[in-house]
């Protein structure tokens, strides 16, 4: 199935809306977690701002799969740290 370019388009900018809104939602709650979870990965859901924690990317990946059966679940996963990176992600 090739994918349009209208469609790649449609879909890099909806990755980029909800990546604004998690990152929202990660400035906010980053300043409570931080001390006590600094360096722990954390996904954001862009539609509820709820997030999972785990010190491991495995375990959040873990943790993503129990919790989304969705596969259009709207989560992005950042770094507890000053800029929410850690190299690749």
């Amino acid at each position: 199935m090739t994918i349009t370019p209208e469609e790649l388009q449609r879909r890099k900018q909806q990755r980029t809306e909800i990546g604004k809104l998690c990152r929202e939602v990660f400035e906010r709650i980053r300043p409570e977690l931080i001390d006590n979870h600094y360096n722990w990965f954390i996904a954001v859901d862009a539609d509820t701002g709820n997030y999972l924690l785990d010190s491991q990317l495995q375990g959040l990946l873990e943790q993503l799969r129990k919790n989304y059966t969705d596969l259009n679940a709207k989560v992005t996963i950042f770094r507890l740290n000053e800029n929410g990176a850690c190299g690749k992600i």
